[in-house]
């Protein structure tokens, strides 16, 4: 009687919990896409009532025959099977859908880049041919004036306003090559890099080391601008805030990958903690998400940071020839 008593009790508990879940699964119905999956899961949890049911209450003087509860049984496992591989479909669509999302981001990031590019371009563009050719008329004009009978007093003056003017011109020069390198357009990465570690190592005492078995080789536009970026952009957060000495630089093509090798003897920091700072690290994570690219930074306090980006190049052509203005295009 003991052992019937439990029994009844344990179905009774069980029998609670599917009508809850009944209820749960008809709210969602009206929430989800795929109601189907919910409708079998009620249609199999009011299967097991009926067959609890019949447990709990047995009419007298009736046998219920044990087809019936085997019939009940395939019936309920039939609704969960169903259940099951239409929460498959669900799931797949999800990941459809996230993929797809994945895809539109990173559309957005490669508009927004390419966007940022051709305004960077334009600047510099702007700056060489107009400002530039202007402050050269000024030297120009003021080197045409006689000196010969100006005080020491003029002459000074004279001669400050053209070192200022000559100091304008090169920081015209300066800013229109950081903007849009011609060299990156002309000779690829890495005479673009070599370029600018040239520039900024001598206004450094850091020691920058670059070494790269990349020639004449040339990659998609989005790729050496994008690389060109993240390399200057690691040379600079370590020139300004890690207080190093070295710098290593190792940039490597191997069959159809790129592969930067980067590292600095400074005093490290916590990647996590200012991936959303001023640091630029959330640009670096951006730029190389666009190319589906690889990106990880190791660093800790006194440790120096090392940095490892991975870009495949299975979808872009590799070419030696210099690449033409009019060839760089959207695609």
């Amino acid at each position: 009687m003991e052992r019937s008593i439990g029994l009844i009790i344990v179905i009774a508990i069980v029998t609670i919990i599917q009508i809850v879940a009944i209820i749960y699964a008809a709210h969602l119905i009206r929430r989800t896409k795929y109601n189907l999956i919910w409708i079998l899961c009620i249609v199999g949890f009011l299967l097991s009532l009926v067959h609890h049911f019949l447990q709990l209450f047995p009419r007298e003087g009736h046998t219920i025959d044990s087809g019936l509860f085997i019939a009940l049984d395939i019936a309920t496992s039939l609704c969960i099977v169903l259940a099951v591989l239409f929460a498959n479909r669900l799931v797949n669509y999800l990941d459809r859908l996230n993929h797809q999302r994945a895809l539109f981001n990173k559309r957005i990031m490669t508009a927004v880049l390419r966007t940022e590019e051709r305004s960077r371009s334009t600047f510099a563009k702007e700056l060489h041919d107009s400002l530039g050719p202007l402050l050269s008329s000024v030297k120009m004009s003021l080197s045409a004036l006689p000196g010969e009978n100006l005080n020491n007093e003029e002459q000074e003056l004279l001669k400050n306003t053209r070192n200022i003017i000559d100091e304008a011109i090169r920081s015209v020069r300066e800013l229109s090559n950081n903007m849009s390198p011609q060299i990156l357009v002309d000779f690829g990465l890495a005479q673009g890099v070599q370029s600018f570690i040239t520039r900024i190592g001598a206004l450094h005492k850091a020691k920058i080391d670059f070494q790269t078995n990349l020639r004449k080789e040339r990659f998609d536009n989005d790729i050496e601008v994008i690389l060109y970026r993240v390399i200057c952009e690691f040379i600079n957060n370590s020139l300004k805030h890690s207080g190093c000495s070295e710098i290593t630089i190792s940039l490597q093509l191997n069959d159809d990958t790129l592969k930067l090798d980067y590292a600095d003897n400074g005093k490290g920091f916590q990647p996590r903690s200012v991936a959303d700072c001023g640091m630029g690290l959330s640009n670096i994570v951006s730029r190389i998400d666009s190319l589906n690219g690889e990106l990880d930074i190791r660093s800790s306090k006194g440790k120096g940071m090392q940095a490892t980006v991975i870009v495949s190049l299975k979808q872009n052509l590799i070419t030696t020839k210099p690449k033409k203005r009019w060839q760089r295009r959207l695609r």
